[in-house]
């Protein structure tokens, strides 16, 4: 291997290193909402309900992962998660509902390219509260547009924000977007806390992998 090839594989190792602990962070995040997903479904947890910070990790995964992990990493969890859980529970994988949720991600995703020279707890906090709502009313307006149960109007517009269909469940669509809120704050913090963890290990690792490709 020449030298410059060496120094260039270093180089991308030293880059992707210190996301290692987000990276652990999105899989642990991806293995509770599979979890959380069952119990929900099987009636001893519905207060887990959308409790699952998707749209913090497209967030965070925009302003920190690397250029070719920015979107598939977050995009990959969510389908891994979406795999399992609509497998349990005999749901079809296509579905509006689904392509509205990877939209909605895509889109948060775009506020966290906007967000790469930004990246303190103080910016990225608010931003993780407009991603949730950005979240939201995206994949509600595609449950409106979608569902029949809706009326195709400003009510029923309204009612997909609001208070959802009763059939479905007794938990207001609110309710929803409230767990939602909280647990894209949370994960938020917790992702700027992993990758500064990631960093603080990472001196000593670049200079040995510089020194290895001199």
């Amino acid at each position: 291997m020449s030298p410059t090839k060496g120094l260039c594989i270093s180089f991308r190792t030293v880059k992707v290193q210190p996301m290692i602990p987000a990276f652990v962070l999105v899989l642990i995040a991806m293995i509770y909402r599979i979890a959380a997903g069952i119990l929900v479904e099987s009636g001893s947890a519905t207060w887990l309900s959308n409790f699952a910070p998707f749209a913090a990790i497209a967030l965070c995964g925009a302003v920190f992962f690397p250029a070719k992990y920015k979107f598939s990493v977050p995009l990959l969890a969510l389908l891994l998660s979406d795999i399992v859980l609509n497998f349990y529970y005999s749901a079809p994988l296509l579905h509006p509902l689904i392509v509205g949720r990877y939209f909605a991600l895509g889109v948060v995703g775009c506020l966290g390219l906007l967000l790469q020279r930004k990246r303190s707890l103080k910016v990225l906090l608010p931003a993780s509260v407009a991603g949730s709502i950005v979240f939201y009313v995206i994949t509600n307006a595609f449950s409106w547009v979608s569902d029949p149960g809706y009326t195709k109007s400003l009510a029923g517009l309204v009612q997909a924000l609001t208070v959802g269909l009763p059939a479905y469940s007794g938990t207001p669509t609110w309710m929803f977007f409230r767990n939602s809120l909280l647990s894209d704050f949370v994960f938020t913090g917790l992702f700027v806390l992993c990758v500064h963890f990631g960093k603080s290990l990472q001196p000593s690792r670049a200079d040995s992998a510089l020194a290895r490709a001199a």
